[in-house]
This record gives structure tokens, C-alpha cells and sequence, in this order.
């Protein structure tokens, strides 16, 4: 039977099994090498723009710059991280910044003492906030586990810690001097004293590094004040005829009593007795003319009748007028005592065994009260002997 074309498996359109080769001639191919893939067509030919050394180098520095910030971005962000983080340090610090340090300076200590974890993360912090010159010098107090940025803050801030020095009422010129030159937190040292009742005498604040100089000069800058305010509002007719007649009038009352509530009363004795023409007799004036601002650093309480006919200038039992000048630092509150005294008739006082005084307005009332607190010393006197005894 004869065969069609179509069941002529084996015709000539038949290609199975045949490998075609260049050139169009075709050859039987075997069974293993018939299930194996064709090679693949070689790649197209590389441009020659690509191969350009030019190029080359512009796709390194483009992918060194990219990496560059990653690299920066990460370590700005790990930076940050250390900035605002908690501080090693384990509990408060007092630190000291000097005059004149920089800020690698600066940084290295805080490190050093314990207080950042890393200076050069601290001094970079400083400088993208462009604090590097703003930083002031002091002392200062960091609570534990305080930031990197909160030392920057306290730092640029100026949060320094204060100190304090106080000046008693009525304290002398050498006194005060001695004083601040006992402290060892203040710089500089004074040897001149000042002029009797020039300094005012209260409680000053400093931080650390602050010179002497400069608190005697905030001490008279009070003064000065305090005189020309009180000056301005005296009570009319005082027989005192200038603001340095109040300052010496003011450092006798601020030596004769203690307490603030006698203050304006003593001072209208004085007043009372200038006015009249009496002497003012009163004892610290003596002490202060024979020894100067040392009469009060050792104890020259009893005034011995030697002294009472001293030539002295200061001596109010001899002159009936004020000192020539103050006998110590008056406070403001003796300042203004003077300057608008109790209104009395009172002329003379003595200590009543309480601390304070009894007043008088004629002698025989005043020598009842001294035959008074003789009285009141004799048995103080008996009981400090037997207390002794007792010891």
C-alpha cells in the first residue's frame, strides 16, 4: 500500500535526529547529543565608551561618595546616640573649668575625671552646636549620669556653682580684709585696707576663680548706695551734717547693741545727747582709738580708767562730738536707725543682763539701772567661779 506524505514519518521533512551544520548540510545526530542544549549566542561586542578610563574613574568616585555618606550618616547617628545619652559618671561632681582652656582641653579632662565616656564625640557635639567658643570658665556641679549635652548646656550657660562669704555688722575694715583673704576659694590677694566704714556688711556670693578685689569693690559699691538712699530719706533735723557723719554715728550704734529692735532706740540717745551738747560716752570709741580695727579681734570688753584719760581722739568721754571717723562697718539697718532715730528723751543706757539694754531719760533713773546690772554681773560672775570650781 502506498504511503502518504503525511504518514511518511521518514520523509524528507522529517528533521529529528539530523544536526544541521554551517552551511546548511545536515548530519544525523545522536540520542545524548540531541538532548543537549545549543550553545548560546556569543555577547554583543562591549562599548568602547564603557572601556574610557574617564568613565571608569567617575563610577569609582560616584560610589566612593555614596559609600562616604552611609559611612557619615551612620556615624552621625551613632554620634548623636553617644551625645544624648546617659554620662558614666556614678555620682555628683564638682568640675573646674579655668580661664583660658580650649576645648580639646576641656573635653580631655571631663573624660579624664570620669564625667563623658568620649571626648572626641563631646568636642564634635560642641562644634556642630558651634559652641566651641562659648564655653565659660568656673566651677560647676554635674549630677550622676548627666548627658554629654546637658554638659555642653551647663557649660555654654555659665551654671556655675556659688559660693558665699559673709561679713558680721559692725565688723572692721581689718576684720573683713583678714577674712577674705582666709578664703581659699577667692583668687588674689589684698593688701591695703580699705577706709573704715566704706565696705558693707552682708552675705556675698562668687563662683570660683572670683577675686578678692572684686568683692571688696561689690562690698563699697553697696555701701555707697545704701548711704546716698538712706541719706535721701532722713527724718529732718538730725544734728548730723553729712552722709559720712551718718556712717560714723551708724558704726557706734551697731557696736553698742546686737539686737535690730535697739538699734533705733540707741541711736536716739546719741541723737538726744548731740543735741544737747553732751558727750556721747561710749566705750567702743575708746577701744577703737587705742587699737584700731584690732580692738575687736580679741576680747578688750572692760575699759579700765588708764583708758578713759588716754589722749585719744576716738574717746567720747573726752570730746563732745562725734570720732573723726567710723569705728567699724556699719549694717543698713543701723544706717537707717540713724538716719530716722526712735523719737525719745532718752540719754543714757546700760546693758539690763539680757542681752539688751535699759534706757533712761535722767541720770538718777540711769543709775538705778546700773546699780542694776552690778548687781546682775556680780551674781553672773559668782556662777561662771562656781561652775569653774565645779569643773
Amino acid at each position: 500500500m502506498a504511503q502518504t506524505p503525511e504518514d511518511n514519518s521518514n520523509g524528507p521533512n522529517d528533521h529529528s535526529g539530523l544536526y544541521i551544520q554551517p552551511g546548511g548540510s545536515s548530519a544525523p545526530r545522536s540520542p545524548s547529543r540531541a538532548i543537549q542544549p545549543e550553545t548560546a549566542p556569543p555577547p554583543p561586542p562591549r562599548s568602547r565608551h564603557a572601556r574610557n578610563p574617564v568613565v571608569i574613574t567617575i563610577n569609582f568616585l560616584l560610589s566612593m561618595a555614596v559609600l562616604g555618606i552611609i559611612i557619615a550618616g551612620a556615624a552621625l547617628y551613632w554620634g548623636k546616640g553617644q551625645f544624648d545619652a546617659e554620662g558614666p559618671l556614678s555620682e555628683e561632681k564638682n568640675f573646674i573649668v579655668a580661664s583660658g582652656m580650649s576645648l580639646p582641653q576641656i573635653a580631655g579632662k571631663l573624660e579624664d575625671e570620669g564625667v563623658i565616656s568620649n571626648s572626641l564625640v563631646f568636642e564634635a557635639g560642641t562644634r556642630l552646636f558651634k559652641n566651641e567658643t562659648k564655653v565659660k570658665a568656673g566651677e560647676y556641679a554635674f549630677p550622676a549620669r548627666i548627658s554629654m549635652k546637658s554638659v555642653m548646656d551647663d557649660l555654654v550657660s555659665g551654671r556655675a556653682v556659688y559660693h558665699s562669704v559673709t561679713f558680721p555688722e559692725g565688723w572692721s575694715s581689718a576684720q573683713i580684709i583678714k577674712r577674705l583673704n582666709a578664703n581659699e576659694i577667692l583668687t588674689g590677694e589684698i593688701s591695703s585696707i580699705p577706709a573704715e566704714g566704706s565696705l558693707l556688711p552682708e552675705t556675698y556670693t562668687f563662683t570660683r576663680g572670683t577675686t578678692r578685689t572684686r568683692i571688696i569693690e561689690q562690698m563699697q559699691k553697696a555701701m555707697t548706695q545704701s548711704i546716698a538712699r538712706i541719706w535721701e530719706k532722713r527724718s529732718q533735723g538730725l544734728p548730723i551734717d553729712s552722709p559720712e557723719d551718718l556712717v560714723v554715728l551708724a558704726s557706734i550704734v551697731e557696736k553698742e547693741t546686737s539686737k535690730l529692735d535697739e538699734h533705733s532706740r540707741v541711736a536716739s540717745v546719741f541723737v538726744n545727747r548731740l543735741r544737747k551738747g553732751m558727750p556721747l560716752q561710749s566705750d567702743p570709741t575708746i577701744l577703737y582709738g587705742l587699737f584700731g580695727g584690732d580692738a575687736w579681734t580679741t576680747d578688750r570688753s572692760a575699759i579700765t580708767r588708764s583708758m578713759l584719760k588716754a589722749k585719744n581722739p576716738y574717746n567720747t568721754y573726752q570730746i563732745k562730738a562725734l570720732p573723726p571717723g567710723p569705728i567699724g562697718n556699719p549694717s543698713v539697718a543701723a544706717l537707717e536707725a540713724v538716719a530716722n532715730p526712735a523719737r525719745t528723751k532718752d540719754l543714757y543706757f546700760v546693758a539690763d543682763g539680757t542681752g539688751g539694754h535699759a534706757f533712761a531719760t535722767s541720770y538718777k533713773q540711769h543709775q538705778r539701772n546700773v546699780a542694776n546690772w552690778r548687781k546682775i554681773e556680780k551674781e553672773l560672775r559668782a556662777k561662771r567661779k562656781a561652775e569653774k570650781n565645779k569643773n
